[in-house]
């Protein structure tokens, strides 16, 4: 036979009022080490975005100038001024959905994530499979 645990006294809920001459039970404190934050890295250039900030910069500046919503960004790289970006829009929607017409663009963005240019560099039906050439 297994011996009996001894009786734990019950802390009443913090909503009950404690009477005066109860004594609740007090755990002795305890120190708790300073947890150390790692140090984040200061960006290298002052304004300088995260690839999915410049992701997001990248699809709503070229919604504005198109008047489209981009379907997707196929590619986001960094470059020696800021990003590049290769962004998927849709440009004629058709029936069946396998025939509608996208493009992509390539965007570049300066380093604070502002729109330098936009450049249209292919469209292509979107049932079109990538084939090696």
């Amino acid at each position: 036979m297994a011996a009996a645990e001894p009786a734990r006294r019950r802390r009443p809920p913090p909503d009950e009022e404690v009477q005066d001459h109860e004594v609740r039970p007090s755990k002795p404190a305890r120190k708790v080490a300073a947890r150390k934050t790692p140090a984040r890295k200061a960006p290298a250039r002052r304004g300088a975005t995260g690839a999915a900030a410049a992701m997001r910069a990248a699809v709503k500046q070229l919604a504005e100038l198109l008047g489209r919503v981009p379907e997707s960004v196929s590619s986001l790289r960094p470059s020696e001024d800021g990003w590049e970006a290769q962004v998927e829009v849709l440009e004629l929607e058709r029936i069946p959905d396998t025939t509608s017409i996208l493009a992509s663009y390539k965007v570049t963005m300066d380093a604070e994530g502002e729109l330098i240019s936009y450049e249209r560099t292919r469209r292509y039906s979107r049932g079109m499979i990538d084939r090696p050439t």
